[in-house]
């Protein structure tokens, strides 16, 4: 799981990051990184897919709204943002199906184990968290 940080969930109707796994993530360039294509945050519905870098879905539009993810998309397992100024916010739902948020840097990834949803994508222009 090289660059990516784990989400997990807490208790029976809590969600937080657990374990962040600091990995060194790719210098910050125009470049590609486990199949996704710079500017794009990529989305992959499971471990095979990440494994082999192949993103199902990618999104690259700044917007002020969240996107509803596609079947392509929603309830990936791994999401890579290849921007490398912009942060994206990701929504999910939570194991009591609560809606929580998690905002992912530039040229970072962040895994969703199968107790959370990712539901939802706004990417904006800001460089960090």
């Amino acid at each position: 799981m090289k660059g990516t940080r784990k989400l997990a969930a807490i208790g029976a109707t809590t969600a937080a990051i657990a374990a962040a796994l600091t990995v060194a993530a790719p210098p910050a360039s125009a470049d590609t990184y486990n199949g996704c294509v710079w500017p794009r945050v990529c989305f992959y519905l499971t471990s095979s897919d990440w494994n082999a870098g192949a993103p199902n879905a990618a999104f690259q539009d700044v917007t002020s709204y969240y996107q509803n993810l596609g079947s392509r998309s929603r309830g990936a397992d791994y999401v890579w943002n290849s921007r490398n100024d912009d942060r994206a916010y990701l929504r999910y739902l939570d194991s009591s199906g609560s809606t929580r948020y998690y905002c992912l840097p530039p040229n970072q990834g962040v895994y969703f184990p199968s107790a959370l949803t990712v539901t939802g994508i706004r990417i904006d222009t800001a460089p960090s968290c």
